[in-house]
């Protein structure tokens, strides 16, 4: 994906959508490990969160995967990620991992927009162009992402954009508390949500 986009969104210009290249792994990791630690109050943990460090190996050089970034006056300000790998159990439910297997299910992951940068439709615009690369490289058979409903704004803009697949915290014992979505295939093409 080459293109580079323009985001206006009301009364907002000036920031610049496009793929990350090498030189934006810093930047990206930057917003990245500030969001584990910030919003997701998880800090790094290796087994969830070992992409962030290899963001070349990870999102740049594989041909099914990409990193978007949205960056304003030369600084990255957001992120949004697409990988070829469906959720794994554990720890995640057996049927979700079933429903959703790695090769064939486009995972978007890592969205995360700066807190004062967001409310300027830098999430949505990174949805649309991650949907619009996955059914551009083709063979992917499902497009689906999870969220920690405990970060601010989370749930309610995902439930904006796609379907819940399943809310662990309706699961007896509650889980990890994490809720699962899919969007439709395509769901970017149109620039319009996915519902």
């Amino acid at each position: 994906m080459t293109v580079t986009t323009e985001v206006r969104t009301g009364v907002s210009t000036g920031y610049v959508l496009r793929p990350a290249t090498a030189e934006d792994v810093g930047g990206a990791r930057a917003v990245m490990l500030d969001t584990v630690y910030r919003d997701l109050k998880s800090g790094y943990v290796p087994r969830w969160h070992a992409d962030i460090i290899d963001l070349d190996g990870t999102y740049l050089r594989p041909e099914r995967r990409t990193l978007l970034v949205v960056e304003k006056d030369g600084e990255i300000v957001a992120t949004g990620a697409v990988r070829d790998q469906g959720p794994q159990a554990p720890p995640n439910p057996e049927w979700v991992a079933a429903r959703f297997p790695s090769g064939t299910t486009a995972q978007l992951c890592r969205i995360y927009v700066r807190p004062e940068h967001r409310r300027h439709g830098l999430a949505r615009a990174l949805v649309r162009e991650l949907c619009d690369f996955v059914v551009k490289v083709g063979g992917y058979e499902a497009v689906y992402l999870h969220t920690d409903p405990a970060v601010p704004g989370a749930e309610p803009f995902w439930r904006s954009l796609a379907t819940e697949v399943c809310d662990e915290r309706k699961l007896p014992g509650g889980g990890q508390g994490i809720v699962h979505f899919e969007l439709p295939m395509g769901a970017g093409e149109s620039g319009q949500p996915a519902r």
